[in-house]
């Protein structure tokens, strides 16, 4: 079920309050960015907005990450300690739910991703995330697949055990109540 992508005023103001109590708390995610500009492209930016509420009322608890010097474009990743609880127990894509014959999940990562208007994390990506603070301990993420892969039945996760990110793969179709997906949007 898609849900209109509008938010209210007091909406909008409550999660402004929440992703400015997160900007200040972890400093860390992103060094000499101001508050005051990233908050001036959200007010800009509704539909992006929306996005991250998606991301919050999920579990992802979004944060800046970056900022595109070249495009002016903040990036917001999930920063949840483990995967969003909001947004577990999919299959990698369409193709792999609709190949399952029983027992399917409820979506896939990549359908949930395009309806919350944000992208799964590459490769690249997660490991910059991974950087920033460890993430995913108990839990496991999909992220971008390449298609050679994908191809071949196959999707990628990965997590973070004994000190490092692994990358793994699984058959796309698979599903597990520990493993779900992290997004970006870029504002």
């Amino acid at each position: 079920m898609q849900r209109a992508k509008e938010m209210n005023a007091n909406q909008r103001e409550e999660l402004l309050r929440t992703l400015k109590a997160r900007f200040e708390k972890n400093m860390n995610r992103h060094k000499g960015l101001e508050w005051a500009k990233v908050q001036a492209k959200l007010e800009a930016n509704t539909e992006k907005l929306w996005s991250l509420n998606e991301m919050e009322s999920t579990g992802g608890e979004p944060d800046v990450v970056g900022h595109d010097k070249k495009t002016g474009e903040y990036v917001f990743y999930d920063c949840s300690a483990e995967s969003p609880k909001g947004r577990r127990s999919v299959c990698y894509d369409r193709k792999a739910l609709e190949s399952r014959k029983e027992h399917k999940p409820n979506n896939s990562a990549i359908d949930m991703a395009a309806a919350m208007g944000i992208e799964l994390l590459t490769e690249e990506q997660y490991r910059e995330l991974q950087k920033l603070e460890n993430v995913d301990a108990k839990t496991s993420s999909w992220i971008i697949t390449p298609a050679d892969i994908r191809k071949l039945g196959g999707a990628l996760f990965a997590d973070y055990r004994y000190g490092k990110v692994f990358v793994y793969h699984n058959g796309a179709e698979s599903y597990y109540a520990a493993r779900g997906f992290r997004g970006l949007v870029r504002i």
